[in-house]
């Protein structure tokens, strides 16, 4: 099963690239003039919360900016809380959030009135792939022998939310193998990754960054990632393997497919100097040797978007995972 439509890999370096050449000047034209809140949708741990802290710490050691990033995770309904927060900014240039693919999924599944048209979007900083993961001390070696204990007995499948991203995989393996998982969602992918490590769940599908400590500890077990292609990757995370070795659930018989948006957006209704200001802050975050051993470590696609571009990808993402949320019954009444 098809889960995510190839669209962006070509134009993703050269138009990214050039909407990111900001003219000089715009720097100049506005700074902020207080402390900027710095929203994540998400529960502390996981891989947006991760990635805002890494952003929050570069803006500090390099001096990026005369004024401090804040960080605050408003995890509420899903994201909803912080998601309306930043929509309730209008005006506002010192509120920025960070994004996973939630940006969709939450209105879609909850009914809020919001969508991403109703934040003013700066940049795709990359997107996060996810990877089925087991305890180390599991019998399942390779996606044969976990599908055939998912057949045979209802596995605990651990998530971020509900009728969210790993819940949308979650139901596409379903889909695939027949089989039936018990979903137990968690606030973030931190939690999901410490429930895996105390087996009070099976197995998870949590991003790279969520679980590669764990991995490296020898205490989680990768299975196959839910992309068309291996994860970039030179060395080795544990003794025996690095992210190249991890083998496409593709390739182990699993057609399913994902990928998600990790993306910077700011209140609506802000300046195009305003938003110019971030779109070069956060090209200069990206030319750092911080974020460079981020994307590495955590095997990030490292496509980047912004201006009309990220806006188009937006809409059509957006469409795609309102097909996505009917297919799992996930759209609210209405919806």
């Amino acid at each position: 099963m098809m889960l995510r439509r190839r669209q962006l890999a070509a134009m993703g370096a050269g138009l990214g690239a050039a909407a990111l050449a900001a003219p000089a000047f715009a720097q100049a034209a506005w700074q902020p003039q207080r402390p900027v809140q710095f929203i994540v949708p998400a529960g502390t741990g996981g891989g947006a919360d991760q990635m805002a802290r890494v952003i929050q710490g570069i803006v500090s050691k390099h001096n990026l900016m005369n004024r401090p990033l804040m960080v605050v995770n408003k995890a509420g309904g899903a994201g909803a809380e912080g998601f309306l927060e930043a929509r309730n900014s209008r005006g506002n240039p010192h509120v920025l959030i960070i994004s996973l693919s939630n940006l969709f999924t939450t209105p879609m599944s909850t009914g809020i009135p919001f969508t991403w048209r109703d934040l003013t979007p700066i940049r795709m900083m990359a997107l996060d792939e996810f990877v089925l993961w087991v305890n180390a001390e599991s019998p399942w070696q390779n996606v044969a022998q976990f599908v055939e204990a998912a057949k045979a007995g209802r596995l605990r499948m651990g998530g971020t939310g509900s009728r969210q991203e790993d819940q949308i995989i979650t139901v596409a393996l379903q889909r695939a193998t027949g089989a039936t998982f018990t979903y137990v969602p968690f606030r973030g992918g931190g939690e999901v990754s410490t429930q895996l490590v105390g087996r009070h769940i099976d197995s998870t599908v949590n991003n790279p960054i969520e679980a590669v400590t764990h991995w490296r500890a020898g205490t989680l077990r990768p299975l196959c990632v839910f992309d068309s292609r291996r994860l970039p990757g030179e060395g080795r995370i544990t003794e025996t393997m690095g992210w190249q070795d991890i083998p496409t659930c593709k390739e182990s018989g699993l057609d399913v497919e994902y990928l998600m948006l990790r993306g910077i957006f700011g209140a609506p209704g802000i300046t195009p100097a305003q938003t110019a200001f971030w779109v070069n802050l956060l090209e200069r975050v990206a030319e750092t040797p911080e974020w460079r051993e981020l994307m590495a470590q955590g095997a990030f696609n490292t496509t980047s978007l912004t201006g009309a571009p990220f806006s188009e990808w937006l809409g059509r993402e957006e469409e795609r995972h309102r097909t996505l949320m009917q297919e799992a019954g996930f759209l609210a009444a209405g919806g």
